[in-house]
């Protein structure tokens, strides 16, 4: 008898791991990941709109001096919306089609 409710409490145990543990951890990888690959496209995006900003002012020398130094805030403005424009319609690509897959 003592053996079948050791038996009975491992299954139970066993049971309790596949079914709550292990979709949680798969759960808190696929988190983890997201939130560190946007951090990393945050920072990325970052440095490129900075480079772009540079890029503009000293490639156009004094071209937007004086009352036109805004003009090159402007273009990483520009450049910044762009990219989270384009990164909107990848996202809504991919949700798209693995809706499609369901």
């Amino acid at each position: 008898m003592k053996d079948e409710i050791t038996e009975l409490w491992d299954m139970v145990v066993s049971y309790f791991k596949q079914e709550t543990l292990d979709p949680l951890k798969a759960v808190l990888r696929f988190v983890t990941y997201g939130i560190l690959g946007s951090v990393l496209l945050v920072f990325a995006f970052g440095f490129l709109t900075l480079g772009v900003l540079r890029l503009v002012q000293s490639e156009t020398g004094s071209t937007f001096s004086g009352h036109l130094s805004w003009l090159p805030y402007l273009v990483a403005l520009v450049f910044v919306l762009v990219l989270g424009a384009l990164s909107v319609m990848g996202i809504m690509r991919y949700m798209k089609s693995t809706k499609q897959v369901d």
